[in-house]
Order: C-alpha cells, then structure tokens, then sequence
C-alpha cells in the first residue's frame, strides 16, 4: 500500500470508511467486519475513518475492539457534531465547545485509546461561530487528546475562518464520478491552505461499482432506498453512467469500484478515497486500486463519460446541512 500526506499526517492513499459495519446499509456482522478491519491492517490499509454518529455509539465501539492490540498501526479519524440519542433518534447538530469537549471524551472512551488522530466536525453548526468550536478543538490538542483537526462538507469560507484559528488537516467531502462539486471552489481552497481532501462514498455509495443493477438487491433497511439518486427515475438516468464506465474498466480489465477508485487517486496527491466495505474481498478489490495508472486517453474518456453535473438527484435528501 502507498502512502499520502494529509496536511502533515501520512495515511494509506486508500483508507476505510466503517459506517457501514454499524448502520445503513443493512444488515452486517460484527465478527465479519473486525476481520476485514484485521486485513486491512495486513495489507497496510491504515486509516480508518468512523464517528460517534454511526450506530449511534456502536461503531466506535467495533473499531476500538478491532484495534485494540494494533493501536500502533492506526491512523484513527472520528468525528463529532451530527447529534443522536442512543435509540438513533436525531438531535441536530452541535458545535458548542462544551459539547465538543465532551463528545471526545466519550469516542475516547468508546474506542478504548488515548488520542485521536484526526478528529473531524462532521456538520458545520449553523448556530455557533465555526471560531468557537475549532477553538475548543484546538484545545483538544494541546490537551493531547487529539492530534490533528478536520472538517466535513464545510464551505470554502468556512474552511479559511476555522484554519485561522487553527490549522486544519483535512476537509472530508463526498467526492467521486458522479459528486464532481468539490472540484469548483472546495478543492481549490484546501489546496491554497495545504489542506489535505478525504473524499467519502468514492465509489457512490456502492452504486458506481455495477453491482446495484436494481433497488429491489437493498435490504429494506438500507437507506439508499431513500436517497434522490436511487429514486426512480434518476435510477435509472444514473444507471447509463455506470454502464459508460463499466465499458472503460472492461476495456482495461479492472473492476469498476477500482476505476472509479483509480480516478479519484488520479486527481492529486492530496486526495484520499475511504471507501466503505465490510468484506475482505472488497476491501482487497479496492486496495489493489493503488496500483492502476491511467493514461492521458483513459482520463479524457472518463471525463467524457461522467461529466461533472451528470447524475440525477440530490447527493442526500436534505442538503441544507452540507457544504455551510
């Protein structure tokens, strides 16, 4: 495995995201997914991307079970701000310095260790000057809970307020073949900042990896059955992008999870994917992404075949809570 440099931080040039080994995506196994977080050690795949949101609490919890001997090995990244109670009923969000103090010492708890090593504000607070709650973050670290600083789907003048107060590492956003926003002003931004980019659900949610051919494979848990892009109708519309890039992936005689991956990396060193899975042989399938080069002719197909604004549908139902 390869690594990158977010900010200062070196990480796994692909990390994983855990959200789905909690909640989500259906059904999942607690067994299942401490192996596939064991392999991913194995394999040099480092950086693991979880929040006290997940579960809610149980997430946090997985991970630190998984980990707990290999401490040493993880670039471990949770977050805080999207407010639940423990029964999964939503609170809002919060950014208050009190509540950010707390809110850490309860994943320091959950996880079983005794620093953070990136610790994101999962949503911007509307309600609390993004100087206060970066300012209690900045306490966070020299109290030496946590070592580095993160913020997820903010907008580009939010970042430049809150990297005032105190420098941020990595800007966490949905970004892949059919989430090209980033690429107008956020992606910009960070990199006038020296911030490094996580770009979450790099593989659409699953949807980008030709595997979801029909809503009826969902477990009628799984939110994406909600999702504007699964709707029907944009289903559908977003369905012939797949099809492009499948043809490219044939053509090349990788997967389409590892081209989509493969382009992503593509975009700059400072760019970090962490898709989420919970089996070995997708997370293998994904690592190996790290070792395919696209050519000049390919990077103009794929443009071609996935251009920013193409997919149908809104990345959430409610957008009001992202890129503030």
């Amino acid at each position: 495995m390869k690594t990158r440099k977010l900010g200062s931080l070196s990480v796994s040039a692909i990390g994983l995201g855990c959200m789905g080994m909690s909640e989500f995506y259906g059904s999942h196994n607690d067994d299942e997914s401490i192996a596939t977080l064991h392999r991913a050690l194995d394999i040099g795949v480092n950086f693991f991307d979880t929040a006290d949101a997940y579960g809610p609490f149980t997430n946090e919890k997985l991970v630190g079970r998984a980990i707990r001997d290999r401490r040493d090995q993880v670039v471990l990244a949770t977050k805080f701000a999207n407010e639940r109670n423990a029964d999964g009923s939503w609170i809002g969000i919060n950014g208050r310095p009190d509540y950010v103090k707390s809110a850490c010492d309860a994943s320091l708890q959950r996880l079983g260790v005794d620093h953070i090593d990136l610790y994101y504000q999962h949503r911007v607070d509307p309600n609390t000057p993004i100087e206060e709650t970066i300012g209690a973050m900045a306490d966070l670290v020299r109290a030496g809970k946590v070592r580095h600083l993160g913020m997820s789907e903010a907008a580009p003048q939010t970042i430049r307020r809150a990297h005032a107060v105190h420098p941020i590492t990595a800007l966490q956003t949905e970004y892949s073949l059919w989430s090209r926003e980033p690429e107008q002003e956020i992606l910009p931004t960070v990199r006038e900042l020296g911030i490094g980019f996580v770009a979450y659900s790099p593989i659409g949610r699953g949807f980008l990896s030709g595997r979801i051919k029909s809503k009826e494979v969902l477990e009628s848990n799984d939110y994406r059955r909600n999702n504007p892009r699964f709707a029907d109708g944009n289903f559908e519309h977003n369905l012939a992008l797949v099809a492009r890039i499948e043809q490219i992936a044939a053509e090349k005689r990788v997967t389409p999870a590892q081209l989509a991956l493969a382009w992503l990396l593509s975009r700059g060193d400072d760019v970090v994917p962490i898709p989420g899975v919970r089996k070995i042989n997708h997370l293998e399938e994904n690592a190996a992404a790290v070792n395919i080069e696209l050519t000049s002719e390919e990077l103009a197909r794929i443009d071609d075949a996935a251009p920013r604004g193409f997919a149908a549908g809104d990345r959430y139902p409610d957008m009001s809570r992202v890129n503030l």
